[in-house]
């Protein structure tokens, strides 16, 4: 199998030409393909009167090609298709004649759901446990937050089944490099999600499709012999002679009535907690786990309509050309004042999304973006964020990133009348100063940093500092404030046995490299039984 690149088509043509395109461009007018894939597709706008698809496309030839071919093949920029198969080891046999516990995966965010399903499929039939609740319940949980203001701390935007990618747009870009990842995606597309997540540059599935997604692999998980148990929280890890032997448990809905906790023996714990879980954080802080202060940032949603993003990108509306709704991502250095040296930058693009409250505790207020499959909302969001140093932290204390976090979302509570709304205003009331509720629940590096880059970024991208753009605050959990410090074995250097996991660890940034994140605990749990 063969590897081509730079394949071009014009937006009204269809991909059935590019097997031509190919023999064309390999100078092979005398051979046929007799089969081929795309596995990259992107667009090209930089030319907005000649806007291009561009491939990358796998294909096989009918038969063996000449020396001379070959050369000319690989002068057209022709590469053997690298491999892409990942095999979970099994450990099934193994784990039968080794005494211990059953693995234990907290959290069923990706890390948590793919460590399951691939300790699963080894054979290891692991238990999670949740502390929110199946997607179902969790989404009218969540319906009921919107509409009513009535927030659930167990099981909302944050906690429960999918964990928070299940209310943002299932984007699954990721920066990252690691043959893991076509894993990821290959078991996303078998449990229901668009097979073009397989080859688009950009992909994602949509926060309705995903919701089905994680709930097929959850049955996958439970048809294999694992368990995954919902309304479960853990309230204390039990470490002896530096390793794990097992965790109290409380049932969050009995919580509400008879508190009922228990112990469950276990000796490998995947930790994949998110990092929203701010009381596990402080248990672990007093359980004297290893962990350390990690950087992250701060800022708003900014909304404007796809329209503007549009014609920024393409030069007409996207309905207009037959496009997908435009996406971006841009940034700004600050060089002067109070920003000097941070950087300011979009995050999480929703294109036709909307912005939504994502707060899990009460008395605060914190905001993030979510698109459908469609992405038909007629409105453009992503967070505009500014970098948060350690050094901006009230104390050395390990945890004193979660508490400027919560002061934040604190005054965005405070700001909105003390209920469950984001402060709003435009960009133009807050680069003038009379956006008093936005801007007083951001810290004054930020609002120097965001008044410096508007500009800069409106020159990137035309009408991104239109004075209409609305601004919703406040966005604080782009990312960890704590990094749960582990080994190359993957365990805690504080508990054999307890593997931190995903983006709560401080390892990953994105569902695709939380998923990643998890199947390289899975596959240290696995070697011991091999």
């Amino acid at each position: 199998m063969y590897r081509i690149h730079q394949i071009k088509l014009g937006l009204k043509e269809k991909k059935d030409v590019i097997p031509g395109r190919i023999l064309k461009k390999i100078g092979g007018k005398d051979l046929k393909i007799k089969s081929w894939n795309i596995v990259k597709e992107s667009l090209d706008a930089r030319d907005k009167k000649s806007i291009m698809w561009t491939y990358s496309v796998d294909f096989e030839l009918d038969k063996q090609v000449s020396g001379a071919m070959q050369q000319r093949m690989k002068k057209a920029g022709v590469e053997e298709a690298p491999e892409l198969k990942y095999d979970v080891p099994y450990a099934g046999d193994a784990a039968k004649n080794k005494s211990g516990f059953r693995p234990v995966i907290i959290g069923f965010g990706p890390g948590g759901i793919f460590a399951a399903l691939v300790l699963a499929q080894a054979g290891l039939k692991p238990i999670v446990l949740e502390r929110g609740q199946n997607v179902d319940i969790r989404a009218a949980q969540v319906e009921k937050f919107w509409k009513e203001g009535i927030l659930d701390t167990e099981s909302n935007v944050q906690f429960g089944e999918g964990g928070a990618g299940a209310f943002s747009d299932g984007k699954l870009t990721t920066g990252i490099k690691d043959i893991r990842i076509r894993k990821v995606l290959e078991e996303f597309v078998r449990f229901g999600a668009p097979e073009e997540i397989l080859y688009k540059q950009k992909p994602h599935i949509g926060t309705d499709i995903l919701r089905t997604v994680v709930k097929n692999i959850r049955e996958e998980i439970v048809s294999l012999g694992g368990e995954v148990r919902f309304g479960n929280r853990v309230t204390d890890i039990i470490i002896e002679d530096e390793a794990v032997k097992g965790l109290k448990v409380l049932e969050v809905e009995k919580e509400r009535n008879t508190g009922n906790e228990f112990f469950l023996e276990a000796s490998q714990v995947i930790l994949a907690i998110g990092h929203s879980a701010r009381d596990t954080f402080r248990m672990l802080k007093n359980k004297e786990i290893a962990m350390e202060q990690k950087p992250f940032s701060i800022g708003v949603r900014i909304e404007h309509p796809q329209e503007v993003i549009d014609i920024a990108q393409y030069g007409k509306p996207g309905r207009e050309l037959g496009l997908p709704p435009a996406e971006y991502k841009i940034n700004y250095r600050c060089k002067e004042g109070l920003a000097q040296g941070r950087g300011v930058y979009s995050f999480c693009m929703c294109p036709g999304g909307e912005v939504i409250l994502a707060s899990s505790a009460e008395n605060m207020v914190v905001v993030n973006g979510m698109s459908l499959h469609a992405r038909d909302s007629g409105a453009a969001n992503s967070a505009m964020l500014c970098d948060v140093r350690t050094e901006d932290f009230a104390s050395d204390d390990v945890l004193a990133g979660v508490e400027f976090q919560e002061k934040y979302e604190r005054l965005a509570y405070v700001n909105s009348g003390y209920r469950y709304k984001a402060p709003v205003a435009t960009w133009g009331e807050f680069e003038s100063g009379t956006a008093e509720a936005v801007l007083s629940c951001l810290p004054e590096f930020a609002v120097a940093a965001f008044k410096e880059a508007m500009p800069h970024l409106g020159k990137k991208l035309k009408g991104f500092d239109s004075p209409e753009a609305k601004l919703y605050a406040v966005e604080t959990r782009s990312s960890s404030p704590v990094r749960i410090l582990r080994d190359k074995s993957g365990h805690s250097l504080s508990a054999r046995g307890l593997y931190p996991c995903g983006e709560g660890a401080g390892y990953a940034g994105g569902i695709t490299s939380a998923a990643v994140d998890g199947i390289k605990m899975a596959e240290h749990i696995i070697e011991e039984y091999l």
